[in-house]
């Protein structure tokens, strides 16, 4: 508990934002966190609220669940349809619509979809239903990638051959390249905590010296968030942009070699598509053709329905910062936590949803 009430002190919190509005420079800043943790604590904490007018923070594609593109989700959906096959998935998964369905109405019309909360659960399956082929379904960026990878191996040494991945597993670092590149203007980043701990920092110095752009690694506690805040504006104020970790106590320049080696070694950087910002090269992760025999995609075919994104929608729009949630003509009417139309109102990590749970 001492720990915590070191990072959501109120009268720090305060000193914190009186030490923002004194440093803020007279033009106005636009900062993207790209991170769905940060987002949802963001809006938890009412840390917009506290900021002058001059700062202004939109949320990136920062929500794996909410990237993931429709074709992925028709493909787990038609999975589940053939004979012999049980879905194992993350709970956050389980409502986001597909082209025409999603995964939870695919249980309740009787298919074998299972929500597991590790790989550990998946295998534990496969062990235990040698009779039918069970299929993970690989979604995140490179926080969870390893883990994946480690169950794949483990699969192979326990000659597990009725255990399959289906990858749409991404990395962050060539989205806030194209982020930076396109029409949404963005003067610094707050980047994400837990893939920073894992592949360190050196794709954000790329991201300085092409854009000018200045990166923050951030916790996720109030108090985190408005020291990282802080950093972008001093930075922009002494007009020298850089990457700084705020978040010392988990991340490491270096990242965590041994989780990327292990990743490094199961997959493979392929283009993927992303849900709002297209196709990005090398933003993919796809299981190498050492571990085909694990590769859901290749190994069972499935026809799949022609993808097609719900009239209206502007999530895609979201996830590039383009667009505020409450500026979509669904959000909060046709679409809601209840009723989701958009990925971004199903996750728990969803602008959208913590727009809607939250507000400004």
């Amino acid at each position: 508990m001492k720990f915590l009430d070191e990072f959501r002190s109120g009268e720090n919190a305060r000193r914190m934002v009186q030490a923002i509005r004194s440093a803020s420079v007279s033009r106005r800043l636009t900062l993207m966190e790209v991170c769905g943790t940060h987002t949802m604590a963001i809006a938890r904490h009412g840390i917009k609220r506290l900021l002058p007018e001059t700062i202004s923070l939109v949320s990136g594609p920062g929500c794996p669940v909410c990237v993931t593109p429709n074709p992925f989700v028709d493909r787990a959906a038609a999975l589940a349809g053939l004979p012999g096959i049980l879905i194992a998935t993350f709970g956050d998964m389980m409502r986001v619509p597909g082209s025409s369905t999603s995964l939870e109405q695919e249980r309740a019309a009787g298919r074998d979809v299972r929500i597991v909360f590790s790989t550990l659960d998946a295998l534990l399956l496969a062990a235990s239903h040698t009779d039918r082929k069970i299929v993970f379904l690989g979604v995140g960026f490179e926080t969870t990638a390893p883990t994946v990878a480690v169950s794949i191996l483990e699969a192979r040494k326990r000659k597990l051959n009725n255990y399959f991945v289906l990858s749409s597993h991404k990395v962050m670092p060539p989205a806030m390249d194209a982020i930076s590149k396109g029409d949404v203007h963005v003067d610094g980043y707050l980047c994400p905590g837990h893939v920073s701990a894992i592949i360190g920092t050196q794709s954000y110095e790329n991201l300085v010296r092409r854009y000018g752009i200045g990166c923050v690694v951030s916790g996720f506690e109030p108090l985190d968030i408005l020291r990282s805040i802080f950093l972008l504006v001093r930075q922009s104020e002494e007009n020298r942009p850089r990457v700084e970790v705020e978040y010392t106590r988990a991340v490491k320049p270096e990242g965590n070699p041994k989780a990327m080696a292990v990743l490094n070694e199961v997959f493979e950087p392929t283009d993927a598509e992303w849900r709002g910002l297209g196709t990005i090269p090398q933003s993919g992760l796809k299981i190498r053709d050492a571990f085909s025999d694990w590769d859901a995609e290749c190994r069972i075919p499935v026809e799949v329905e022609p993808p097609r994104e719900p009239e209206g929608c502007r999530c895609g729009d979201v996830l590039c910062g383009r667009l505020k949630p409450q500026e979509c003509p669904l959000f909060g009417k046709v679409c809601t936590p209840e009723t989701p139309v958009g990925a971004c109102m199903v996750s728990s990590e969803g602008t959208c949803a913590a727009q809607f749970r939250f507000g400004e």
